[in-house]
């Protein structure tokens, strides 16, 4: 299938999730996970109607944006961003999604500083405590947002979290759930630089569970662009 016919196929899967959990499909963004595709690729999805571009290394956001592959649609990093890095990021993109270490947070804010803006971000939770993802823990975020306010040029929109790889279907909702109730509590009270409109969690082949659990906006890449193809390493 084509990437037009695959973003209109999983628009329909969205919708059946959203329906069937009482929402309304408007209340999910569809967010196409763009590495390792091509600007043609790229021009392809956002004429298919996706509502953002997730970009998950900085090599391919800065070579897509001089190919204006983004044009139309918002652009989101949402991979492990290194601090020597933030120059290329902040500033580029609409949202950083992947806010996942205090150290990150200082370099973020240091750089919006320079450049005079306020950069819109989730905070990356990681809340199954995997070492080999990034992510604050859980118990971390409350303490963290209650002192935002000195993060004068970050904006927190919401949470992102990258649960589990599941086997089955349903295995992840413990965890979508726990991403859930920590924003209804950080949504409780008013923080300086923090509001919570954006639960980002949800990927190819868990964003109907994730919906399900309250997401509003799910990362797609596979379903929509096919299998990654990674390079064959050298002999």
């Amino acid at each position: 299938m084509s990437i037009t016919e695959n973003v209109a196929r999983v628009r329909a899967q969205i919708a059946q999730a959203a329906l069937a959990a009482g929402r309304k499909p408007e209340e999910v963004r569809l967010c196409a996970a763009t590495k390792m595709n091509d600007a043609a690729a790229v021009r392809e999805a956002i004429a298919a109607g996706v509502d953002c571009c997730g970009e998950n290394r900085v090599q391919e956001l800065v070579q897509k944006s001089r190919e204006n592959a983004y044009l139309g649609a918002p652009v989101h990093f949402i991979g492990r961003l290194q601090t020597n890095k933030v120059r290329q990021v902040v500033g580029k993109v609409d949202l950083i999604q992947s806010a996942d270490r205090l150290h990150l947070l200082e370099a973020l804010q240091a750089e919006a500083v320079r450049q005079g803006i306020i950069q819109d971000i989730l905070l990356e939770v990681n809340v199954a405590g995997e070492e080999s993802k990034g992510g604050f823990a859980p118990e971390e975020i409350l303490p963290l947002v209650e002192n935002f306010g000195r993060f004068s040029a970050l904006r927190v929109r919401g949470l992102m979290t990258v649960p589990p790889i599941c086997q089955n279907s349903g295995e992840n909702r413990k965890f979508f759930q726990e991403i859930l109730d920590l924003s209804v509590d950080i949504g409780a009270k008013k923080y300086d630089n923090v509001c919570v409109d954006i639960l980002s969690m949800g990927m190819s082949g868990d964003f109907a569970d994730a919906i399900a659990c309250g997401s509003t906006m799910v990362r797609v890449g596979t379903a929509i662009f096919g299998p990654r193809r990674y390079a064959a390493p050298q002999p």
